[in-house]
């Protein structure tokens, strides 16, 4: 495995693209990322959301997206051709981590609704 750079969403783009407020904030969302053994860097998306200028910043090889990132994989790899970087593979995740049974924040909230709701 290589270097892994992650780049979490801030919490202006997770309401914009999910049209909720995360229940755990950005800054505490990136300080769990950065505690990942094998991730080299985190950082925050950038506050004018020019992802792009991330992706030439860490020019990494590949960009993996997670399966319900809004991204659209072709309109990615245009966009990337047009800044020179079409060398950089592009995938999407298909399914989540399924180790556990709450494997994402939708599933814990969901799970506590459920529980406490009475």
């Amino acid at each position: 495995m290589g270097d892994v750079y992650v780049i979490v969403a801030t919490d202006m783009n997770r309401k914009l693209y999910s049209g909720e407020t995360p229940i755990i904030p950005e800054d505490q969302r990136l300080e769990v990322i950065k505690s990942i053994k094998n991730v080299k860097e985190a950082r925050l998306g950038r506050s004018d959301n020019d992802t792009l200028k991330t992706v030439e910043e860490i020019n990494p090889n590949i960009i993996l997206l997670g399966p319900d990132q809004k991204y659209d994989l072709e309109t990615l790899k245009l966009e990337l051709g047009k800044k020179g970087l079409s060398n950089i593979e592009v995938k999407r995740l298909d399914t989540y981590f399924e180790k556990y049974t709450l494997h994402s924040s939708s599933l814990i909230k969901k799970k506590i609704f459920e529980q406490y709701k009475n």
